[in-house]
């Protein structure tokens, strides 16, 4: 019939390529979700099963000896707060900051625009390092404040360079409407360009959060007091074991640190986890169209 399109036969060659494709997609996705099941399996495993048989993928019996123990452990719950705080504010703030900074940055007609990026680019490969940085922290007084793990990662050149490809990917005849209309710059920002810009925001979301959710390393150097440490700081002392043996002191029969460690991994990664899926449609729509350069 005139008009109707036949079907497009793929080859044997096609066939081959494309199930060796999946195949090799397929073992990677395998390797990387067997540790995290296992991780679980082992939270949930009695200890006298894991006596018998360290690698028991289906034990019989299950308990919550490990997650009672961690939950019970009061710096968890220092951590958890400490560290929604700071991922809260510093994902909010991080936004923000790059917005502010991304949507001026994509008109080619602000002056010094090229001078500025260079500025920016700088910043990926140099930086003043980690003495200098802890003298700075401790000059401003933020030592043993939870914004001295916000401040200092609060805009990545990366990021920004996402943000305003994205923006200077838009449709430039909306925003020359509304200037015609009378509307500021501020007004086509918030009415205009925020609103399409849903997709580069959700995906720079959850790479900062991600980001100060997974930080540890400032708040080694930055903060002395346990009870300002974040969750991943605790988790860090719970894997090395100081900690664990605190919570093994009262009795040792209940669980093993290795079952503790993995409870303490679950708990750390769920929530974070748990947002992922929600934020999951945007994610390579917004990570693909933010990376392309006119």
């Amino acid at each position: 019939m005139p008009g109707k399109k036949k079907g497009v036969r793929k080859t044997a060659d096609e066939y081959v390529i494309g199930g060796f494709s999946y195949l090799i997609v397929g073992v990677f996705a395998l390797l990387c979700f067997v540790p995290i099941l296992l991780v679980v399996i082992y939270s949930f495993t009695p200890y006298d099963l894991y006596l018998k048989n360290h690698f028991d993928f289906f034990p019989s019996r299950l308990t919550l000896d490990a997650y009672r123990m961690v939950t019970n452990y009061r710096y968890i719950w220092t951590g958890y707060g400490n560290t929604l705080y700071i991922t809260f504010f510093g994902s909010i703030l991080s936004l923000i900051v790059l917005v502010l900074t991304g949507y001026p940055l994509s008109k080619k007609d602000l002056k010094g625009r090229n001078v500025y990026m260079t500025l920016w680019i700088i910043t990926m490969f140099f930086s003043g390092g980690m003495i200098p940085n802890y003298f700075l922290i401790r000059t401003l007084g933020l030592l043993n404040n939870p914004w001295s793990l916000i401040l200092p990662g609060l805009v990545s050149c990366y990021n920004l360079i996402l943000m305003k490809n994205y923006i200077q990917g838009l449709p430039g005849s909306l925003e020359e409407a509304a200037l015609i209309d009378g509307a500021n710059d501020l007004v086509v920002l918030v009415r205009i360009v925020l609103p399409l810009s849903a997709p580069i925001l959700a995906t720079l979301g959850l790479f900062t959060a991600v980001g100060y959710w997974n930080s540890y390393f400032n708040a080694i150097m930055y903060m002395t007091k346990r009870a300002n440490w974040p969750l991943q700081l605790v988790l860090r002392e719970l894997l090395f074991e100081s900690a664990v043996n605190e919570m093994t002191a009262m009795d040792e029969r209940v669980s093993t640190p290795f079952l503790l460690k993995m409870a303490s991994i679950v708990v750390a990664t769920v929530p974070i986890m748990c947002i992922y899926p929600f934020l999951q449609k945007y994610f390579m729509t917004g990570l693909a169209l933010g990376g392309v350069k006119e």
